[in-house]
């Protein structure tokens, strides 16, 4: 086990719950960054910069850490799906998921703020949604309220029944934190999870 902390970069309580999931001990901090996309980004630059920066901007304040940061897109050709913070936005990204398959890319970066390097990883998974209808929307909308996931949806609860297939490596990656390249890339830092 490394003497470094192990420190989350997210104010994800599913991200936090999912790096529970590994019993290591660990702390989560905020890493307040602006996470707008660049005009000149791809959705996959985007996702990887924002998951570094935040390991980053945490480590600034723990420089003796190791520090987890990632970050989810959803994206379908050019259309970005981020958070809709409101149920207006949730409706209208539904309703262009409708009946697609949509691309979630999740970003990953462990920072060892003493050394400073930082391993990165990305972790594509493609979800088919099922046809929906605007009374089938606005009752998963009203009854689970993810307006503050990507996509609008949580594949973990009930937004499952809005999914006809979910074709990716590590189902953890989906719900924001993929812990199959979490486990890899914490071994290259000595951090032993069992």
């Amino acid at each position: 086990m490394t003497a470094f902390p192990l420190i989350l970069a997210s104010s994800s309580p599913f991200r936090r719950e999912l790096l529970a999931r590994l019993a290591l001990p660990f702390e989560s901090v905020v890493p307040a960054i602006d996470e707008s996309p660049r005009p000149d980004e791809t959705p996959a630059m985007t996702a990887v910069r924002l998951a570094e920066a935040k390991a980053r901007a945490v480590a600034m304040r723990h420089p003796d850490a190791l520090i987890i940061g990632s970050d989810q897109v959803a994206f379908l050709g050019q259309q970005i799906f981020g958070k809709p913070m409101t149920h207006d936005v949730a409706v209208s990204q539904l309703r262009m998921m409708s009946d697609q398959t949509v691309n979630f890319l999740t970003a990953l970066c462990l920072y060892n703020a003493v050394s400073g390097r930082a391993h990165l990883r990305s972790v594509m998974t493609r979800v088919t949604f099922r046809p929906l209808s605007d009374p089938e929307i606005d009752a998963y909308l009203r009854k689970e309220q993810p307006y503050h996931c990507a996509g609008s949806a949580k594949s973990e609860g009930l937004g499952i029944a809005l999914i006809a297939r979910i074709e990716g490596d590590d189902p953890t990656a989906l719900i924001g934190l993929p812990l199959i390249a979490l486990c890899d890339l914490l071994r290259l830092e000595n951090v032993a999870v069992l």
